[in-house]
C-alpha cells in the first residue's frame, strides 16, 4: 500500500502520511522541495517557472547569470541571461500563447546534466515573428541539457522545433474559417 497524497480515511479516524506509515509501518515520501540534485532542481524549474506557473521563483533556481546555448537555423548562439531575464522570456510566451499547457515528456540526468523534453500547447494570441494572433491552437515541441552547478541551472544547450511551430502559425494565418477553436 502507498497512499501519501493527503489526508487518508483509517478505521473511521482521518490520518495523516505520518499517522498512517505509523500504523503501516512503510516509510514516508521524501521531501522532493529539499532535494537538490541535479535531476530534481531541473524538474522543479521546468515544473514552476518555464511552465509560467511561477516565473517570480526564477532565482531559486537558476544561477546569477546563465548561459543559453540556441540553435537557430544551424547557428549556435549564446545568450548570457540573468533569472530576470529568464521570467521575462517565460512571460514573452504567455504573451503569444496566454496561459499555456506545459509538460515534460522526459527528464533523464547524468552527473551534472539534465536532459529535458517538453511539449508547450497553447492559443496563439499574442504576435510572434510578424503574424498576427489567430486564436487558434499551437504546440511547440523542445528539448535542452541543462548543468547544475552548486544546486542551481548554470547553462544550458537548447534546440526548438521552430519549423513546426512556424508552419502551425504560418497555417492558422491562412485559416480564415477557423474550423478548429481554441477552448481551454
Amino acid at each position: 500500500m502507498n497512499i501519501y497524497t493527503g489526508l487518508l480515511f483509517l478505521g473511521g479516524f482521518i490520518a495523516t502520511p505520518a499517522a498512517l506509515a505509523a500504523v503501516t509501518g512503510e516509510a514516508l515520501p521524501a521531501d522532493t522541495s529539499a532535494d537538490t540534485s541535479p535531476k530534481a532542481v531541473v524538474r522543479r524549474f521546468l515544473e514552476e517557472v518555464r511552465s509560467g506557473k511561477t516565473v517570480q521563483n526564477s532565482s531559486q533556481y537558476l544561477a546569477s547569470k546563465i548561459f543559453a546555448h540556441q540553435m537557430t537555423s544551424e547557428n549556435e548562439t549564446t545568450v548570457a541571461r540573468t533569472p530576470d531575464d529568464y521570467a521575462n522570456h517565460v512571460k514573452d510566451f504567455q504573451r503569444i500563447y496566454g496561459d499555456f499547457d506545459f509538460e515534460v515528456t522526459e527528464l533523464l540526468a547524468d552527473g551534472d546534466r539534465v536532459y529535458a523534453r517538453w511539449k508547450q500547447s497553447g492559443c496563439h494570441i499574442g504576435p510572434v515573428d510578424g503574424i498576427a494572433p489567430s486564436g487558434l491552437p499551437v504546440t511547440e515541441i523542445a528539448s535542452a541539457v541543462y548543468r547544475v552547478q552548486d544546486g542551481k541551472i548554470a547553462e544550458y544547450w537548447i534546440q526548438v522545433d521552430r519549423k513546426g511551430f512556424e508552419s502551425q502559425v504560418e497555417l492558422n494565418a491562412s485559416n480564415t474559417n477557423h474550423k478548429v477553436s481554441c477552448l481551454r
